[in-house]
């Protein structure tokens, strides 16, 4: 949307040039709708399962995006977006934990941060795509980058009909032969249901969910226990990174960089076009640093690093701004473009795959869930008061989300867990520390366990793990 509003275009004329209030309503209600998608995860995600969920979440975006592309009512258009927003608070709050429940231990981190490069190339098309039709007259200039995103969506249904539900949640819903055989396609080569890698791994999977159970069926109250599991600290860590990522401003820039060049820095607008353009690039390059680093150097460690050079960005930007001339304004947009590297380096991927990491599989899916939609809501607030926060104050706005960066430093660093190499059964002894911190501040690195814990340890919470693989079950016992 970020190339079509605030402008006088074929989009301002059809729906009466809206104004920078209605600006912000028709970019955020999006959110909204990703908000209420996420919700509804929360509560059923877990009966219909990962495959489902992203099913459904690609088919509704189908739906919204016909709505959209045949608007002729801002009605109907902020009608569209709502759909197409439910459709993505589906995936958003799925398709990470479906990813992580399927990767392996040493890469895990890698392939998530993929999924941040991917969107970005997602977001170059779009900021291209609206470039290049801002040249052209009549509706197409707007109904084709609007249309456009139903090709993605497409690919992701025809993509998932041909994969499969993760091992986890099969087990976790008592389908063990159908998990033996993913893992074994999983493992690849030769293995079968019956080999002793995919038993041994179903076997951990079975004695992790009898521990975090105990046999009980799922109660929304266990999402606010303390004690060794420490399931609040899940939930909050799950909320307040997907915050802390929106109060960055990184949806400042994406959603209105071509509106922050030409109003926050008096850069005419094409040159704001293409400037807009140039960030997404920037922050596409950006976004392959992870995939070298993520594993090598931790989430913690990236995200500090990441908020600190955010901070410097935003604060020179608003110095320089400040100033008002031609040129600190350009040296403030290339303050600007150096931000979206910092973005990239930690709080582009690492929010959105972390919630999955921190949670045990019985909550995983509602910590995951209630994560996005504490994302979306932080996006719908950020993007509906930024075009007023540019008209009102202008570059005084970078002071406001330079503080935010500050304060993320000191946060992460006493409260963060590190997860890089750990099994997701490890999880489950992250916070056995206790403390005012949950053993992170005073853990070197923050590892609070170290890989394969879950293996060389079997006692949590005074019960026993004893892995019987060459019989049908787990034997749980409890240690007098």
């Amino acid at each position: 949307m970020s190339g079509l509003i605030g402008a006088d275009n074929q989009f301002g004329n059809d729906f009466n040039n809206p104004d920078a209030r209605l600006q912000g309503i028709i970019v955020s209600i999006y959110d909204i709708g990703c908000a209420v998608g996420c919700l509804f995860t929360f509560f059923f995600g877990e009966r219909f399962g990962r495959r489902n969920m992203i099913l459904a979440g690609g088919t509704t975006m189908i739906i919204g995006t016909i709505l959209l592309g045949s608007s002729t009512t801002l009605a109907q258009l902020l009608v569209g977006r709502i759909v197409t927003g439910v459709g993505n608070g589906f995936n958003s709050s799925t398709i990470p934990m479906y990813q992580s429940e399927l990767c392996r231990p040493a890469n895990r981190g890698i392939l998530l941060s993929m999924q941040g490069t991917i969107t970005i190339v997602g977001l170059c098309i779009a900021y291209w795509l609206d470039f290049g039709l801002s040249f052209v007259t009549g509706p197409v200039q707007w109904r084709l980058p609007i249309s456009f995103q139903a090709f993605f969506a497409i690919c992701l249904v025809l993509q998932m009909l041909s994969l499969p539900e993760t091992p986890r949640y099969l087990i976790e819903k008592g389908r063990n032969a159908e998990a033996a055989e993913i893992l074994a396609r999983l493992i690849g080569g030769d293995t079968t249901f019956d080999s002793e890698e995919v038993v041994f791994q179903r076997r951990q999977i079975e004695t992790s969910l009898e521990l975090e159970s105990a046999g009980d069926p799922f109660r929304y109250s266990e999402l606010l226990r303390g004690g060794k599991i420490g399931n609040f600290r899940r939930v909050c860590l799950c909320c307040a990174v997907n915050l802390m990522q929106q109060f960055t401003g990184s949806n400042m820039i994406n959603y209105y960089a071509p509106t922050v060049y030409a109003n926050a820095m008096g850069l005419s607008r094409i040159l704001s076009l293409i400037l807009g353009g140039c960030t997404s690039l920037t922050y596409l390059a950006a976004s392959f640093i992870p995939l070298r680093t993520v594993e090598r150097f931790g989430r913690r460690n990236l995200l500090i690093f990441s908020a600190a050079g955010l901070c410097l960005c935003f604060s020179m930007a608003a110095i320089l701004l400040s100033i008002g001339s031609r040129p600190t304004a350009y040296a403030a947009t290339a303050f600007v473009f150096v931000f979206q590297i910092f973005l990239g380096i930690g709080w582009l991927p690492i929010p959105w795959f972390y919630p999955s990491e921190v949670t045990t599989t019985r909550i995983r899916s509602r910590g995951q869930a209630l994560g996005a939609f504490t994302n979306w809501m932080c996006v719908f607030t950020v993007v509906q008061i930024t075009p007023i926060a540019i008209d009102s104050i202008g570059w005084q706005t970078f002071i406001i989300f330079a503080v935010f960066c500050a304060l993320w430093c000191p946060i992460v660093y006493c409260f963060f867990p590190e997860t890089s190499q750990l099994d997701l059964e490890d999880v489950d002894h992250l916070f056995e520390a206790g403390g005012w911190s949950g053993g992170v501040f005073g853990a070197n690195g923050g590892r609070t366990v170290v890989a394969g814990y879950h293996r060389r340890h079997p006692n949590s919470e005074g019960m026993e793990k004893e892995g019987d693989f060459e019989g049908e079950h787990v034997q749980i016992e409890e240690r007098v």
